[in-house]
């Protein structure tokens, strides 16, 4: 009886499932929803920004016959500009063959390198990068049009990589210059370029990063769009149409693109192409300081809290630093209203800065913060830093000094004259924690935490009261370089 009343049950309940898929197969599934937006089309914004976009030829006098390992000037390029290193192999020669006419005669200009290009105005100025059309003799610009034209070097910058050419042609179609506050990472960005020398060659990807500190003025941007030789100077776009940097470099270690390359950020190519206009050459602020970077540990320990602003490390005798009141150990925060997160900002900063006018700086010093007003001058080669003054005493220990791994002694008058400071002590000898730390005999101590130091008796009450448990930071002279390093407990 059981076994066919369970038999019944199952019928019932497959003919109950069978009605239910029925009446859903009625129903319409709803679609898949994908997180994100849809792949960009790149076809639109091709027409519109394609006909700014130039190959620029370079040409130059031969001066030597043969290619370094047979390598053509391209390729040369490529490995001048993206490893800094010489060519890989032994050179070739070859010997010379007297009734070849394909071979060029010294004064004969042959190729030298193709790059590229975009047009920045309709009177015919074209911006690229300066290693492009550096060393050329001759520049060809050639349109998407297929007319040519020989460019003027109006000028170049090869501390931004930036370079301005100038053709004879009016009414051209000039690219639209984007706002680089507005790009954002993970949004697509397309390059237009002749990698290898193949003209109007588009490849795009997203932005990867921002900011990206690989050069003394820069801040990069980092993107995954595959570029290559040849692309060099051409546009990076964003999905509005617009030129938001120029493609500069690539990181390799194969030779070939690897998923990482850099543009420089339009607004900065923009600021040095208006001053290349106007003089060819482009002036910077200088201030005449040497700085480095604020460590974690070093702002913890100083009370600067987070890791922030440059540390000054010398200022130069009679620079606009020094007249300002700027001194080695300082860490310059804000400079003329603008925050310094890290210590490549300042330099950027400064160099933007016009020569001759007035700006204001905030400082840490010993534990707080101080306002100078400093009066820019023009970028100059940096002189030469000093070396530390000789010894002129002989070491004399102290128990607190020992206590963290120093021997130490008074400055003499000279030596306070030659490194500029007002106190100190030398470092006559180094153990333990001092030396873990990385101080050396001859270095000299001006100050711990936020205490200045001014004699030895001044250097052993200060150690003396610290808690030698947690790390000690001591703001030491090296020459004339200033550097805070951390003593540390031992385990």
């Amino acid at each position: 009886m059981f076994g066919i009343e369970w038999k019944r049950i199952r019928a019932h309940a497959l003919v109950a499932a069978l009605a239910i898929a029925g009446t859903a197969a009625l129903v319409p599934a709803k679609p898949v929803v994908a997180q994100g937006r849809a792949l960009p089309d790149f076809t639109d914004l091709v027409e519109q920004v394609g006909p700014s976009v130039v190959n620029i030829r370079t040409l130059e006098r031969v001066r030597q016959s043969g290619a370094p390992g047979g390598m053509d000037e391209e390729m040369q390029e490529f490995f001048r500009r993206f490893f800094g290193q010489p060519l890989p192999g032994t050179p070739r020669q070859t010997p010379p063959r007297p009734n070849r006419p394909d071979r060029p005669q010294p004064d004969e200009e042959q190729p030298r390198g193709v790059g590229s290009g975009f047009i920045l105005t309709t009177d015919g100025f074209v911006m690229t990068n300066a290693h492009v059309v550096e060393g050329a003799d001759e520049v060809v610009v050639t349109l998407p049009d297929k007319r040519e034209f020989k460019a003027k070097i109006v000028g170049f910058d090869k501390r931004t990589d930036v370079a301005v050419v100038k053709i004879e042609a009016a009414g051209l179609p000039a690219v639209k210059v984007g706002d680089i506050n507005r790009l954002k990472v993970g949004e697509w960005v397309m390059a237009i370029g002749s990698p290898f020398g193949l003209e109007n060659t588009v490849t795009a990807g997203i932005v990867s990063a921002k900011q990206r500190d690989t050069g003394d003025y820069l801040p990069f941007i980092q993107t995954d769009v595959a570029i290559n030789p040849g692309n060099s100077g051409g546009p990076l776009i964003n999905m509005r149409g617009e030129v938001v940097g120029i493609n500069s470099q690539i990181y390799s270690r194969s030779g070939g693109f690897m998923g990482i390359s850099f543009a420089i950020p339009i607004d900065e190519a923009i600021r040095v192409s208006d001053q290349l206009r106007v003089t060819g050459r482009v002036s910077r602020g200088r201030i005449g300081v040497q700085i480095d970077q604020v460590t974690k540990d070093v702002a913890e320990s100083i009370g600067l809290g987070k890791a922030q602003g440059a540390l000054v490390r010398s200022v130069e005798s009679g620079s606009p630093a020094d007249k300002a009141g700027l001194e080695a150990g300082d860490i310059i925060t804000r400079f003329d209203g603008k925050p310094i997160e890290k210590a490549t900002d300042l330099p950027r900063f400064v160099g933007n800065t016009k020569p001759g006018s007035r700006a204001s700086m905030t400082v840490f010093r010993r534990g707080g913060s101080k306002e100078l007003t400093i009066t820019v001058a023009e970028m100059e080669p940096e002189k030469a830093v000093r070396p530390a003054a000789d010894k002129e005493e002989k070491p004399k220990g102290s128990p607190a000094a020992q206590s963290i791994g120093l021997s130490v002694s008074e400055l003499t008058d000279a030596q306070k004259r030659e490194l500029k400071v007002k106190g100190g002590v030398r470092v006559e000898a180094v153990t333990d924690g001092a030396a873990r730390a990385g101080i050396r005999e001859g270095d000299v101590i001006v100050a711990i935490g936020n205490t200045e130091i001014g004699t030895v008796k001044d250097f052993d009450a200060v150690v003396s009261r610290v808690d030698k448990k947690k790390p000690i930071p001591v703001l030491l002279r090296r020459g004339e370089l200033a550097t805070y390093l951390l003593i540390r407990p031992a385990r």
